[in-house]
C-alpha cells in the first residue's frame, strides 16, 4: 500500500505517550511523523529513539510538519475542538481520544463543520467498540438468538481518581464509555438520566461524591444502569450484562489470571485501563490506520462524540438537580445519519484529500 501513513500526535501525557509507542512499535502502516505538547521536554521523551519524527509545542506546527498524513488527538479534552478544525482545514483525517469536545454545544459544531465538508474526517476514540469481549456481545444482540435487550447492568471501577477529579466527571469522563457503549450495543438513542448518590466512600477524597448509580433509559424502553466507582481501592474493574427476552449474557471477567499456590487461590486484577483494552486500544488504533490509507474512515463518528457529550451533560443536571433529567439532541446532519445517502471520505493514501469519489447507493 505503499509509504506508511504519517501520523502527528497531539498530547504526550499519559494517553498520547501510550500512543506514539502503539504507532511506534505494534502497528503496522504507520509512522509517528511530529508529536505536539506544550511541555516541550514530555514531548521529547515521548518521541525519544524514534527516527524522523519532529517534536513541537504547538499543535498546528506539527499538523503541517513534512510527511504528515493524520491525527491522532491525544491532548486535554478542552484543545480538541481548535485541533478538530485545524485538521477538517487540512483535509487531515483525525482518532480523537474521548471526550471528542467536552460540552455538547461544541461538539455539535464540530458535526456541522464536518458535515459542511461532505465527508467524514472523524473517528471518535470509544475503544471498547474494538474489545474482544464487547464485539461478542455486539455480535451476539445483533444476531437475536437471546430475544430483544432489555436491560444493560454495568460497572466501572478505579484504583483512585486523579487529583482534582470531580463529581461531575464521574459522568463525563468516566460513564461516558458506558454511554457510547449502551448506544452501540443497543443500537438506540439515550433520552433520560437519572443519577443516585449513595453515602460517598470512605476511601474518596472530601466532597467528591464516589460511588454514583447512573440510570439511562433509551428510546426503545430499555434501561441500563451503571456502577460507576472511581476509587474502589483494589482494581480496574469494567463489567457489562445484557438481559434479553430469552437470556442474558455477560462479559467483563476473561480479562484476568488466576494463580493457585500454597492451598488457596488468588485472581489478579488490572490495575490501568491501558492494561484492561490494551488489545482493544491496539485493535482500534490499527483499525484506523488500515482504514485511513484505503480512503476511509471508519468506526464512531463525531455524531457519536456528539450525542455521549449530549447524555452526559444530562447527567451532571441530573447528579445536581436529583430529578430524572431528558437528553436533548439536535437534529442530526445527513452526513451523520446511517439512513441517509451520503458520500465516503475522499481521503487518498497519504491521508490528504484525493480525487472526488462516486456516489454511493
Amino acid at each position: 500500500m505503499g509509504e506508511p501513513l504519517g501520523v502527528a500526535v497531539l498530547g504526550a501525557g499519559h494517553m498520547g505517550a501510550d500512543h506514539v509507542r502503539r504507532l511506534d512499535r505494534v502497528v503496522s502502516g504507520a509512522r509517528v511523523a511530529a508529536v505536539a505538547d506544550p511541555d516541550a521536554e514530555r514531548a521529547k521523551e515521548a518521541a525519544a529513539g524514534i527516527d524522523g519524527v519532529v517534536v513541537h509545542t504547538q499543535a498546528e506546527a506539527a499538523l503541517d510538519a513534512p510527511g504528515v498524513g493524520a491525527v491522532l488527538i491525544a491532548s486535554p479534552g478542552e484543545a480538541h475542538e481548535e485541533a478538530l478544525m485545524a485538521a477538517f482545514a487540512r483535509g487531515l483525517p483525525v482518532l480523537c481520544e474521548k471526550p471528542m469536545v467536552p460540552d455538547s454545544a461544541g461538539a455539535l459544531r464540530v458535526v456541522e463543520a464536518e458535515a459542511r465538508l461532505g465527508r467524514r474526517l472523524t473517528q471518535v476514540g470509544f475503544m471498547r467498540r474494538y474489545d474482544a469481549e464487547y464485539l461478542r456481545l455486539k455480535s451476539l444482540l445483533d444476531g437475536g438468538r437471546l430475544g430483544r435487550p432489555l436491560m444493560l447492568h454495568c460497572v466501572h471501577r478505579n484504583v483512585s481518581s486523579p487529583p482534582r477529579f470531580t463529581s461531575a466527571m464521574l459522568i463525563n469522563s468516566s460513564v461516558s464509555h458506558e454511554i457510547d457503549a449502551a448506544r452501540w450495543l443497543l443500537g438506540q438513542e439515550l433520552s433520560a438520566v437519572t443519577v443516585l448518590r449513595p453515602r460517598p466512600s470512605a476511601g474518596a477524597p472530601e466532597g467528591l461524591a464516589d460511588p454514583q448509580l447512573v440510570l439511562l433509559e433509551t428510546e426503545g424502553g430499555a434501561v441500563v444502569d451503571v456502577e460507576v466507582f472511581v476509587n474502589c481501592g483494589f482494581g480496574y474493574e469494567v463489567r457489562c450484562e445484557a438481559v434479553c427476552e430469552k437470556g442474558s449474557a455477560r462479559i467483563g471477567r476473561a480479562h484476568t489470571m488466576v494463580v493457585t499456590a500454597a492451598g488457596g487461590a488468588r485472581e489478579e486484577v488490572p490495575q490501568d485501563y491501558l492494561v484492561r483494552f490494551a488489545d482493544a486500544y491496539d485493535r482500534e488504533v490499527q483499525s484506523w490506520v488500515d482504514a485511513t490509507r484505503r480512503g476511509r474512515v471508519t468506526g464512531p463518528g463525531a455524531w457519536d462524540g456528539y450525542a455521549a457529550a449530549a447524555v452526559a451533560e444530562a447527567g451532571v443536571r441530573a447528579l445536581e438537580t436529583g430529578a430524572r433529567t431528558p437528553v436533548e439532541l439536535a437534529p442530526r446532519p445527513a452526513l451523520h445519519d446511517p439512513s441517509g445517502n451520503t458520500r465516503p471520505s475522499n481521503i487518498g493514501a497519504t491521508g490528504r484529500p484525493g480525487p472526488e469519489p462516486h456516489q454511493v447507493p
